[in-house]
């Protein structure tokens, strides 16, 4: 059984969690988000704090109670503090700008990647790092993934998108010929 489903989830100061039925719907200070709940997951909400407890203890049911909790969790930490993922540009003549909700991207090719950002994202350029932020956990890291797709890191000279922190393993490239035994 999960060990995350366990754990309570802390509703912060600002915050109002309703459930109707199935849908929760949180209510924070960066904005508002819904989530459906699977019928066999159960959410109690008493006195500023959310458990999730299992209906039965079925296979999918036992698979669906750690999953939910970190949802219901995502949830809350996004309408209260919200997510950001941070992307870093590398190479010769790589580069990236903002004009409004959008991001250009030059990464060697021969035409400029124009990245249009979905409603509920925001992109910051500063010098060669990307950063994307929002409330929603699961989008935010899809817009971030699909920047990064774009030029991914290369192993022999580093060169691309890659997460801020992210490590590339380098490889050495081809060996100059040593001697000339024919």
């Amino acid at each position: 059984m999960s060990r995350i489903g366990r754990v309570p989830i802390i509703i912060p100061e600002g915050v109002t969690v309703e459930q109707d039925a199935q849908t929760l719907k949180a209510k924070g200070p960066k904005g508002e988000l819904t989530l459906e709940i699977h019928p066999k997951i159960k959410i109690e909400i008493k006195d500023k704090e959310i458990t999730v407890s299992m209906k039965n203890n079925d296979k999918l049911a036992r698979s669906l109670y750690g999953l939910s909790q970190r949802l219901v969790s995502n949830l809350v930490i996004g309408v209260s503090k919200g997510f950001e993922k941070k992307l870093e540009i590398k190479g010769v003549g790589y580069r990236a700008s903002q004009e409004g909700k959008k991001i250009n991207l030059t990464l060697g090719f021969s035409h400029p990647v124009v990245v249009d950002l979905p409603e509920g994202i925001e992109g910051k350029v500063q010098k060669n790092i990307i950063t994307i932020s929002g409330i929603d956990k699961q989008l935010v890291g899809e817009v971030a993934a699909n920047i990064r797709a774009y030029k991914k890191p290369e192993p022999y000279k580093g060169k691309g998108i890659r997460y801020v922190g992210e490590f590339v393993k380098r490889k050495v490239g081809k060996a100059a010929k040593t001697s000339g035994g024919a």
